[in-house]
C-alpha cells in the first residue's frame, strides 16, 4: 500500500478519535452546567445528550458541505441511519430482546418515518436539497424538541436533577476541549476520506456510506451495547430513533441551510433503502413491541447485503 494512504487511514482514525472523544467531553461538560443550573436530568438527556451523539455525523457533514464535498454530507447521513437501524438495533437484539415503549412505537417511530419521507419528497422535486428546505427541516427540530420538552415536563421524573459530575471550570474547559475536538476531528475524518477516495478509486458517495457513516455511529453503537448490559434495553431503540431523526433534521438541515445539496441520481437508490429499512423497522416493532433475535439477524443480514451493493456498484 503506498505510504500516502497510509498517513491518510491514520489521520482518519485520529479524526474518529477526536470526533468520539470530543463528544463524550462535550456531553459531559454540557451535561454537569445543566446539572448546575437544575435543568432536569430528563430534559438534558432529550436535548444535549441526543445532540451530543449526533455531533460526529454534524461534523463531518457540515464540514463537508463547507468544503463543497456535498455527496459525502448526504451519503453520511444515509450510511449512519442504515448502520443505525440495521447494524446497532440488529445486533443489540442478536444480544437480547429489545422491547419498546408505547411513546417509541407510537410517536417517534413515525415521526421518523414521516421526517424519512419528507426528505425524500425534497429530494424527488429538485435532485436536490435546497437552503429553505434545509431551514423547515431545522425549524421542524426546533418544534420536536419543544414538544419533547413539553411532554416531559408532565412525566414523573420531570424534576428530578442529576448531581454535577464537574464542577462548573471543569464543565467549560470540558465543553471547550470537546468543541475543538469534534471541529478538528470532523475535518481530519472529511479530508483524509476525500483524499483516500482520490487514491484507490472509490466515490465519495461510497466513502461516505460505508467508512465514515461506520465511524461515525460508533457513540451510537457503544451507548447502545453499554444501555443493554445495564438492562436498559428500551433505551437502545430510543438512541437509535433519536439519532436518526436529529441526522436528518439537524445535519442535513444545517448542512444544507449553509449550502445547497445537489443530488445526483446515483443516489436514487440508497434513498429508496433508508426509507424501506425504516419503514421495515416500523413494521418489525409493530407486530410484537419488540426486536427478537430473529428479527435482528434479518437486520444484520440486510445491512450486510447493502454494504456489498454498495461497494459492488462503485
Amino acid at each position: 500500500m503506498d505510504v500516502s494512504i497510509i498517513i491518510q487511514v491514520v489521520l482518519l482514525l485520529v479524526g474518529f478519535v477526536f470526533l468520539i472523544k470530543g463528544s463524550d467531553l462535550f456531553v459531559d461538560g454540557a451535561s454537569s452546567i445543566a446539572s448546575l443550573l437544575k435543568i432536569p436530568t430528563i430534559i438534558v438527556g432529550l436535548t444535549i445528550v441526543a445532540f451530543g451523539t449526533s455531533a460526529p455525523e454534524a461534523a463531518v457533514s457540515i464540514t463537508s458541505s463547507l468544503a463543497g464535498n456535498n455527496a459525502m454530507a448526504v451519503s453520511n447521513v444515509i450510511g449512519s441511519n442504515m448502520f443505525n437501524l440495521l447494524m446497532v438495533i440488529g445486533i443489540c437484539a442478536l444480544l437480547g430482546d429489545l422491547l419498546m415503549e408505547k411513546s417509541t412505537l407510537n410517536k417517534d417511530l413515525p415521526f421518523l418515518v414521516g421526517v424519512t419521507l419528507l426528505v425524500a419528497a425534497f429530494i424527488f422535486v429538485g435532485w436536490d436539497i435546497t437552503n429553505i428546505e434545509g431551514i423547515i427541516l431545522l425549524i421542524i427540530l426546533i418544534a420536536y424538541v419543544a414538544y419533547l420538552i413539553h411532554t416531559a415536563r408532565k412525566s414523573d421524573d420531570a424534576n428530578k436533577v442529576e448531581k454535577a459530575k464537574l464542577s462548573l471550570p471543569k464543565s467549560i474547559i470540558y465543553i471547550i476541549v470537546g468543541l475543538v475536538g469534534i471541529v478538528l476531528g470532523g475535518d481530519l475524518v472529511v479530508n483524509s476520506a476525500s483524499d483516500i477516495a482520490i487514491a484507490i478509486g472509490m466515490s465519495e458517495t461510497l466513502v461516505g456510506l460505508t467508512i465514515v457513516a461506520i465511524g461515525t455511529s460508533l457513540p451510537e453503537l457503544v451507548t447502545s451495547i453499554t444501555a443493554l448490559k445495564k438492562g436498559e434495553n428500551q433505551l437502545v431503540i430510543g438512541n437509535v430513533i433519536g439519532s436518526n431523526i436529529f441526522n436528518i433534521l439537524f445535519v442535513l438541515g444545517a448542512s444544507s441551510a449553509i449550502s445547497a445539496i445537489p443530488l445526483n441520481s446515483s443516489m436514487l437508490t440508497d434513498i429508496i433503502m433508508m426509507i424501506a429499512v425504516t419503514i421495515l423497522c416500523f413494521i418489525f416493532g409493530k407486530t410484537q413491541d419488540k426486536f427478537d433475535k430473529k428479527e435482528g439477524a434479518i437486520l444484520v443480514a440486510c445491512f450486510i447485503l447493502y454494504m456489498a451493493f454498495a461497494i459492488l456498484r462503485n
